[in-house]
Protein backbone atom coordinates (compact mmCIF):
# COMPACT_ATOMS: atom_id res chain seq x y z
CA UNK A 1 0.00 0.00 0.00
CA UNK A 2 1.36 3.11 -0.67
CA UNK A 3 2.05 6.30 1.82
CA UNK A 4 -0.78 8.00 0.12
CA UNK A 5 -3.47 5.20 0.62
CA UNK A 6 -2.00 4.26 3.83
CA UNK A 7 -3.21 7.94 5.08
CA UNK A 8 -6.43 8.11 3.29
CA UNK A 9 -7.05 4.44 4.10
CA UNK A 10 -7.71 6.16 8.13
CA UNK A 11 -9.39 9.36 6.80
CA UNK A 12 -13.15 9.71 5.86
CA UNK A 13 -14.37 12.59 3.67
CA UNK A 14 -16.70 14.16 5.19
CA UNK A 15 -19.75 16.30 2.86
CA UNK A 16 -20.67 19.02 5.31
CA UNK A 17 -18.75 21.58 4.47
CA UNK A 18 -19.12 21.47 0.93
CA UNK A 19 -22.84 20.74 1.06
CA UNK A 20 -23.89 23.85 3.49
CA UNK A 21 -21.56 26.25 0.97
CA UNK A 22 -23.73 24.41 -1.71
CA UNK A 23 -23.28 25.27 -5.54
CA UNK A 24 -21.84 28.66 -4.29
CA UNK A 25 -18.52 26.59 -4.16
CA UNK A 26 -19.44 24.20 -6.73
CA UNK A 27 -15.43 24.18 -7.95
CA UNK A 28 -13.58 24.36 -5.01
CA UNK A 29 -15.98 21.35 -3.50
CA UNK A 30 -15.19 19.19 -6.56
CA UNK A 31 -11.57 19.52 -6.54
CA UNK A 32 -11.84 18.63 -2.91
CA UNK A 33 -13.37 15.44 -3.55
CA UNK A 34 -11.06 15.07 -6.30
CA UNK A 35 -8.04 15.87 -3.99
CA UNK A 36 -9.59 13.14 -1.63
CA UNK A 37 -9.94 10.69 -4.05
CA UNK A 38 -6.17 11.23 -5.63
CA UNK A 39 -4.67 10.92 -1.65
CA UNK A 40 -6.10 7.80 -0.95
CA UNK A 41 -9.45 8.22 0.45
CA UNK A 42 -12.27 6.13 -0.22
CA UNK A 43 -14.79 6.61 2.01
CA UNK A 44 -17.19 9.67 1.45
CA UNK A 45 -19.96 10.78 3.92
CA UNK A 46 -22.99 12.46 3.13
CA UNK A 47 -26.70 13.56 4.00
CA UNK A 48 -29.69 14.80 2.76
CA UNK A 49 -29.30 17.68 5.44
CA UNK A 50 -26.35 18.77 4.30
CA UNK A 51 -27.07 22.03 2.29
CA UNK A 52 -30.54 21.07 1.66
CA UNK A 53 -29.07 17.99 -0.69
CA UNK A 54 -26.40 19.95 -1.86
CA UNK A 55 -24.10 17.80 -0.15
CA UNK A 56 -25.22 14.63 -2.01
CA UNK A 57 -25.35 16.32 -5.83
CA UNK A 58 -21.65 17.52 -5.54
CA UNK A 59 -20.41 14.05 -3.90
CA UNK A 60 -22.36 12.44 -6.79
CA UNK A 61 -20.75 14.64 -9.53
CA UNK A 62 -17.31 13.73 -8.05
CA UNK A 63 -18.60 10.09 -7.95
CA UNK A 64 -18.56 9.55 -11.50
CA UNK A 65 -15.15 10.09 -11.91
CA UNK A 66 -13.85 7.19 -9.33
CA UNK A 67 -14.57 3.43 -9.79
CA UNK A 68 -17.36 2.66 -8.14
CA UNK A 69 -16.15 -0.75 -6.72
CA UNK A 70 -13.50 0.98 -5.11
CA UNK A 71 -15.34 3.88 -3.43
CA UNK A 72 -17.48 3.47 0.09
CA UNK A 73 -20.59 5.77 0.01
CA UNK A 74 -22.71 6.77 3.33
CA UNK A 75 -25.79 8.76 3.25
CA UNK A 76 -27.94 9.41 5.86
CA UNK A 77 -31.58 9.17 6.70
CA UNK A 78 -34.20 10.67 9.42
CA UNK A 79 -32.85 14.41 9.90
CA UNK A 80 -34.74 16.51 6.87
CA UNK A 81 -32.91 19.61 7.56
CA UNK A 82 -30.12 21.56 9.85
CA UNK A 83 -31.41 24.24 12.64
CA UNK A 84 -28.34 25.89 10.81
CA UNK A 85 -28.40 26.29 6.88
CA UNK A 86 -24.37 26.08 6.96
CA UNK A 87 -22.89 25.02 10.29
CA UNK A 88 -19.26 25.86 8.91
CA UNK A 89 -20.28 29.50 7.84
CA UNK A 90 -20.42 32.94 9.18
CA UNK A 91 -24.47 32.98 9.25
CA UNK A 92 -25.40 30.95 11.91
CA UNK A 93 -29.14 32.36 11.66
CA UNK A 94 -31.34 29.08 13.09
CA UNK A 95 -34.52 27.59 11.77
CA UNK A 96 -36.86 25.07 12.59
CA UNK A 97 -35.05 21.51 12.23
CA UNK A 98 -36.99 18.57 10.16
CA UNK A 99 -36.68 14.88 11.17
CA UNK A 100 -38.78 12.16 10.18
CA UNK A 101 -38.19 8.61 10.89
CA UNK A 102 -41.12 6.76 9.21
CA UNK A 103 -40.78 3.97 7.01
CA UNK A 104 -41.92 5.48 4.40
CA UNK A 105 -39.79 8.73 4.71
CA UNK A 106 -37.04 6.42 4.98
CA UNK A 107 -37.53 4.31 1.71
CA UNK A 108 -38.58 8.22 -0.16
CA UNK A 109 -35.35 9.63 1.56
CA UNK A 110 -33.02 6.46 0.24
CA UNK A 111 -34.37 6.92 -2.89
CA UNK A 112 -33.77 10.39 -3.42
CA UNK A 113 -30.11 10.31 -2.15
CA UNK A 114 -29.63 7.57 -4.72
CA UNK A 115 -30.92 9.65 -7.68
CA UNK A 116 -28.55 12.94 -6.39
CA UNK A 117 -25.89 10.62 -5.81
CA UNK A 118 -26.61 8.97 -9.49
CA UNK A 119 -25.82 5.76 -7.67
CA UNK A 120 -28.37 2.26 -7.05
CA UNK A 121 -26.61 1.36 -4.10
CA UNK A 122 -25.91 2.98 -0.72
CA UNK A 123 -22.71 0.67 1.22
CA UNK A 124 -24.00 1.87 4.44
CA UNK A 125 -27.07 4.39 5.76
CA UNK A 126 -27.25 5.98 9.15
CA UNK A 127 -30.11 7.00 11.03
CA UNK A 128 -29.11 10.53 11.92
CA UNK A 129 -29.57 11.98 15.33
CA UNK A 130 -32.72 9.47 16.23
CA UNK A 131 -32.12 11.29 19.60
CA UNK A 132 -35.41 11.90 20.76
CA UNK A 133 -37.17 9.31 17.96
CA UNK A 134 -35.99 6.10 18.96
CA UNK A 135 -38.98 4.21 18.91
CA UNK A 136 -39.97 5.19 15.84
CA UNK A 137 -36.22 4.31 14.66
CA UNK A 138 -36.50 0.99 16.15
CA UNK A 139 -40.15 -0.09 15.23
CA UNK A 140 -39.33 1.41 11.41
CA UNK A 141 -36.72 2.97 10.48
CA UNK A 142 -33.96 0.42 11.43
CA UNK A 143 -36.44 -2.43 9.70
CA UNK A 144 -37.27 -0.09 6.34
CA UNK A 145 -33.76 -0.06 6.29
CA UNK A 146 -32.97 -3.72 6.38
CA UNK A 147 -35.70 -4.87 3.82
CA UNK A 148 -34.14 -2.65 0.85
CA UNK A 149 -31.95 -4.58 -1.34
CA UNK A 150 -30.36 -1.26 -2.01
CA UNK A 151 -28.77 -0.53 1.53
CA UNK A 152 -25.71 -2.03 2.64
CA UNK A 153 -24.89 -1.84 5.91
CA UNK A 154 -26.83 0.18 8.60
CA UNK A 155 -25.84 2.39 11.34
CA UNK A 156 -26.47 5.18 13.38
CA UNK A 157 -25.00 8.71 13.22
CA UNK A 158 -25.48 11.17 16.60
CA UNK A 159 -23.78 13.31 18.90
CA UNK A 160 -25.34 11.34 21.98
CA UNK A 161 -23.56 8.74 23.29
CA UNK A 162 -26.39 7.66 25.40
CA UNK A 163 -28.65 7.36 21.65
CA UNK A 164 -25.35 5.59 20.07
CA UNK A 165 -25.28 2.66 23.22
CA UNK A 166 -29.31 2.60 22.59
CA UNK A 167 -29.03 0.87 19.30
CA UNK A 168 -26.03 -1.09 20.01
CA UNK A 169 -27.21 -4.63 19.07
CA UNK A 170 -29.29 -3.32 16.20
CA UNK A 171 -27.01 -1.85 13.85
CA UNK A 172 -23.34 -2.48 12.26
CA UNK A 173 -22.08 0.79 12.74
CA UNK A 174 -21.66 3.70 14.78
CA UNK A 175 -20.71 7.14 13.60
CA UNK A 176 -20.30 9.48 16.84
CA UNK A 177 -19.44 13.15 16.42
CA UNK A 178 -18.10 15.87 19.55
CA UNK A 179 -17.85 12.98 21.67
CA UNK A 180 -14.67 11.35 20.96
CA UNK A 181 -11.72 14.38 20.34
CA UNK A 182 -8.57 15.74 22.51
CA UNK A 183 -11.48 18.07 24.29
CA UNK A 184 -14.06 15.59 24.61
CA UNK A 185 -14.06 11.89 25.98
CA UNK A 186 -18.03 10.98 26.67
CA UNK A 187 -17.75 8.32 24.09
CA UNK A 188 -14.55 6.19 25.79
CA UNK A 189 -16.94 3.82 27.69
CA UNK A 190 -19.13 3.21 24.01
CA UNK A 191 -16.03 2.86 21.95
CA UNK A 192 -15.17 0.10 24.72
CA UNK A 193 -18.67 -1.61 24.33
CA UNK A 194 -18.55 -1.43 20.63
CA UNK A 195 -14.96 -3.21 20.53
CA UNK A 196 -16.30 -5.73 22.72
CA UNK A 197 -19.42 -5.93 20.28
CA UNK A 198 -17.29 -5.97 16.78
CA UNK A 199 -19.31 -2.77 15.75
CA UNK A 200 -17.38 -0.62 13.88
CA UNK A 201 -16.89 3.25 14.53
CA UNK A 202 -16.41 6.08 12.71
CA UNK A 203 -15.06 9.39 15.01
CA UNK A 204 -16.60 12.67 13.68
CA UNK A 205 -15.81 16.51 13.93
CA UNK A 206 -12.05 15.21 15.65
CA UNK A 207 -12.01 19.30 15.09
CA UNK A 208 -14.53 20.45 17.35
CA UNK A 209 -15.95 21.95 14.38
CA UNK A 210 -12.96 24.24 14.05
CA UNK A 211 -11.26 24.85 17.30
CA UNK A 212 -8.47 22.26 17.05
CA UNK A 213 -8.18 23.33 13.50
CA UNK A 214 -6.64 26.89 13.83
CA UNK A 215 -7.73 27.49 17.75
CA UNK A 216 -9.70 30.38 17.05
CA UNK A 217 -12.83 29.04 15.04
CA UNK A 218 -15.93 28.04 16.56
CA UNK A 219 -16.48 25.27 19.40
CA UNK A 220 -18.99 22.78 19.09
CA UNK A 221 -20.74 25.02 15.91
CA UNK A 222 -20.71 28.01 18.67
CA UNK A 223 -18.73 30.59 20.58
CA UNK A 224 -15.85 28.69 22.32
CA UNK A 225 -16.43 29.41 25.82
CA UNK A 226 -13.73 31.38 27.40
CA UNK A 227 -11.99 27.94 29.38
CA UNK A 228 -12.05 26.13 26.49
CA UNK A 229 -10.34 28.55 24.68
CA UNK A 230 -7.59 28.33 26.96
CA UNK A 231 -7.27 24.95 27.87
CA UNK A 232 -7.03 24.06 24.19
CA UNK A 233 -4.09 27.34 23.88
CA UNK A 234 -2.22 24.89 26.96
CA UNK A 235 -3.09 21.61 24.85
CA UNK A 236 -1.35 23.31 21.81
CA UNK A 237 1.46 24.26 23.70
CA UNK A 238 1.93 20.90 24.75
CA UNK A 239 2.12 19.55 21.24
CA UNK A 240 4.40 22.15 20.31
CA UNK A 241 6.57 20.91 23.02
CA UNK A 242 6.89 17.98 21.46
CA UNK A 243 7.16 18.85 18.07
CA UNK A 244 4.02 18.24 16.76
CA UNK A 245 0.66 20.96 15.73
CA UNK A 246 -2.21 20.90 17.18
CA UNK A 247 -4.39 19.64 14.38
CA UNK A 248 -2.18 16.88 13.64
CA UNK A 249 -2.75 15.45 17.24
CA UNK A 250 -6.91 16.19 16.47
CA UNK A 251 -6.40 14.06 14.29
CA UNK A 252 -4.59 11.40 15.31
CA UNK A 253 -6.10 11.45 18.62
CA UNK A 254 -9.50 8.85 17.64
CA UNK A 255 -7.39 6.27 16.10
CA UNK A 256 -6.11 5.72 19.59
CA UNK A 257 -9.32 3.55 20.19
CA UNK A 258 -9.07 0.15 18.52
CA UNK A 259 -12.60 0.12 17.75
CA UNK A 260 -12.20 3.54 15.34
CA UNK A 261 -11.92 2.54 12.08
CA UNK A 262 -12.10 5.67 10.33
CA UNK A 263 -11.28 9.79 11.78
CA UNK A 264 -14.64 11.54 9.20
CA UNK A 265 -13.23 14.90 9.06
CA UNK A 266 -15.30 17.98 6.38
CA UNK A 267 -13.41 19.53 4.36
CA UNK A 268 -13.86 22.29 1.68
CA UNK A 269 -10.93 22.73 -0.34
CA UNK A 270 -7.86 20.71 -2.33
CA UNK A 271 -5.93 22.45 0.51
CA UNK A 272 -7.60 21.16 3.64
CA UNK A 273 -7.37 17.87 2.10
CA UNK A 274 -3.53 17.60 1.28
CA UNK A 275 -2.99 19.00 4.33
CA UNK A 276 -5.81 16.65 6.82
CA UNK A 277 -3.91 14.05 4.46
CA UNK A 278 -0.07 14.73 5.89
CA UNK A 279 -1.14 15.09 9.24
CA UNK A 280 -3.04 12.17 9.81
CA UNK A 281 -0.02 10.52 8.33
CA UNK A 282 2.64 11.70 10.43
CA UNK A 283 3.37 9.95 13.80
CA UNK A 284 2.71 11.54 17.29
CA UNK A 285 5.18 10.65 20.25
CA UNK A 286 3.53 8.54 22.67
CA UNK A 287 4.56 10.47 25.55
CA UNK A 288 2.08 13.12 24.06
CA UNK A 289 -0.60 11.22 24.53
CA UNK A 290 -0.19 10.78 28.41
CA UNK A 291 0.68 14.64 28.96
CA UNK A 292 -2.24 15.82 26.89
CA UNK A 293 -4.58 13.11 28.68
CA UNK A 294 -4.07 15.31 31.93
CA UNK A 295 -5.83 18.41 30.27
CA UNK A 296 -8.85 16.88 30.06
CA UNK A 297 -11.55 17.42 32.75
Amino acid sequence: MSGACAQGAALAFGCGPIGGRGDAGRAESLAALDAAWAGGIRHFDTAPSYGDGAGERLLGAALRRFPRAEVTVSSKVGRVRMAIADPYGPDTSRREPLFDFTSAAVRRSVATSLDRLGLDRLDLVLVHDPDQHLDVTLAETVPALREMPEVGAVGVGTTSVATAGALLGVVDVVMIANAWSLTRRDAAGLLDRCAAAGVAVLAAAPFDSGLLADGTAKYLYRDAPADVLARVRVMAAVCEAHGVRLPQAALRFPLRHPAVSRVVAGMRSAAEVRENLALIGTPVPEALWAALDQLVT
